[in-house]
């Protein structure tokens, strides 16, 4: 359900709901299995479509990745990613789209050595 619907309002009592068992049923199946409670697994998950959507829409708003994963506010969305991620969605598009550095020496292109 968590990736079927990441940003549906998830609370463990509604996921308890969609599977048909209690809510202490559920966090505590969930964490044995998957080693975390429900709630915090579909925080890393939403972060991890978040960083996709960073990086291959770069026309996105914050604001609209925050959306697109089950965040109405883009600074709830923010700092949520900076927790998880330890960098702003901002700095975190800009370090995954830009080039990577180049080895002391190394030629770039355009720039003519003597």
């Amino acid at each position: 359900l968590l990736h079927e619907e990441p940003a549906a309002p998830w609370t463990v009592a509604s996921l308890a709901g969609r599977a048909g068992v209690s809510r202490a049923t559920l966090a505590k199946r969930f964490t044995d299995l998957v080693g975390e409670p429900p709630l915090t697994y579909l925080t890393r998950w939403r972060m991890t479509l978040a960083a996709d959507l960073l990086t291959e829409r770069e026309a996105a708003t914050v604001a609209e990745v925050a959306r697109a994963v089950g965040y109405s506010d883009a600074f709830a969305f923010s700092a949520a990613f900076k927790r998880t991620r330890g960098i702003s969605p901002s700095a975190y598009r800009r370090t995954a789209t830009s080039p990577p550095p180049q080895p002391a020496g190394t030629p770039r292109p355009g720039i003519a050595f003597k």
